[in-house]
């Protein structure tokens, strides 16, 4: 088992007096390039990192269920409403199983994780594939893994009451190793994509600005909002079906919206193109443009997002944007393997600078997907 496995087996059995009938765990991840194109029925292009979530379980004799979070040394009651904690996540993956009909008895978890909360890596959809792979596993109930992920993108919307899309918890379920997943949002069919970063000398360098959002606090849901009006004043039913000819009869937000999901759409599949030429300079020059749109038509960044693209861009990556819903969090850089230290350093002296955060700095590759290890 992985260090964080091994973490959360412990602490389920220093909580709960016994070890764990199995443990799951399941990554965060780095969203590449196509942002906000998920809940418009397009197209995104993630991979799983080096981070993960795991989740020890076990049946609860008493008839009590428990969640226990290592992280925060906090037992919770697994049967209770929603609180706007951690032990959400858990809670709503576990009522919808229910709702769906499958026999869950109560249980106990013990929870242990290293992605980063809060800053766009995806904690909440690794917690959620994590309680979902393993209850699936103690239960043997058997759902694919696409109605898994499912499960959990509507215990996310219905239950923490985030109006998120598809792709956190489709990316955390199954990405590879080696490879980022291009997920077609609309037919939730997903098609491997190479990405040998390390034999062409290049490395993802992520950083984390430190700048915290919660997205049932932000503007999130209004950006939500916009894209489906914009979607019906166009008369298509997903901004997936709009051309760019047609934004002409938009205006204000809406248009605004509107063109950078096209515009998105149209970046992922030109970046699909370029991945699988080993053409790294076009790949870098689509997030650059990706980061624009987010910047200026979404209006998702944040001064400190942006001054690490801008150093990005001094320093000569090829490539870099926001990452994730923006509004805070984190950004990804595409560098030689060799300038991650030099585009940390120059990152670090420009935060510095304006009184920003430090920021922290994170090297990715391609990992695996969620599974259950014990």
């Amino acid at each position: 088992m992985r260090e964080i496995e091994e973490r959360a087996a412990q602490a389920y059995e220093q909580r709960f007096g016994e070890g764990p009938e199995l443990v799951a765990s399941a990554p965060g991840r780095v969203n590449l390039i196509g942002e906000y194109t998920d809940f418009n029925g397009g197209f995104v292009l993630p991979c799983a990192i080096e981070r993960r979530v795991a989740a020890a379980v076990g049946s609860a004799p008493n008839g009590r269920g428990a969640l226990f979070s290592a992280d925060f040394d906090e037992e919770l009651p697994l049967d209770g409403e929603r609180e706007g904690s951690w032990a959400d996540y858990p809670r709503g993956v576990a009522r919808e199983f229910m709702k769906g009909g499958a026999e869950t008895p109560p249980f106990r978890a013990a929870f242990a994780g290293n992605v980063p909360l809060g800053s766009g890596l995806s904690s909440s959809a690794a917690i959620e594939t994590a309680t979902a792979l393993a209850l699936d596993a103690l239960f043997g109930l058997g759902t694919p893994r696409k109605d898994l992920a499912l499960l959990c993108q509507r215990a996310e919307n219905a239950f923490v009451g985030v109006p998120s899309g598809i792709m956190d918890q489709y990316a955390s379920l199954l990405c590879g190793p080696g490879t980022a997943l291009l997920i077609d949002c609309r037919t939730l069919e997903g098609e491997p994509v190479p990405l040998e970063l390390e034999a062409a000398g290049l490395a993802l360098l992520v950083c984390d600005t430190r700048v915290e959002r919660g997205l049932a606090d932000t503007g999130y849901e209004d950006r939500r909002k916009s894209c489906e009006s914009a979607a019906r004043r166009l008369g298509v039913e997903m901004l997936r079906d709009a051309r760019e000819e047609d934004l002409d009869s938009l205006s204000g937000d809406e248009l605004k919206r509107a063109r950078h999901v096209v515009s998105e759409n149209a970046r992922v599949l030109e970046a699909i193109r370029a991945l699988r030429g080993e053409d790294f300079a076009s790949f870098g020059r689509l997030m650059y443009g990706s980061h624009l749109s987010l910047r200026d038509d979404f209006e998702v960044s944040t001064t400190e997002l942006d001054a690490f693209v801008d150093a990005a861009r001094e320093s000569g990556s090829l490539g870099a944007r926001l990452t994730g819903a923006g509004f805070g969090g984190c950004a990804v850089a595409l560098v030689n393997a060799s300038d991650t230290g030099a585009l940390a350093s120059s990152v670090r002296h420009v935060f510095e600078e304006r009184g920003f955060e430090e920021p922290a700095f994170y090297e990715f590759r391609p990992a695996t997907g969620a599974e259950v290890v014990g």
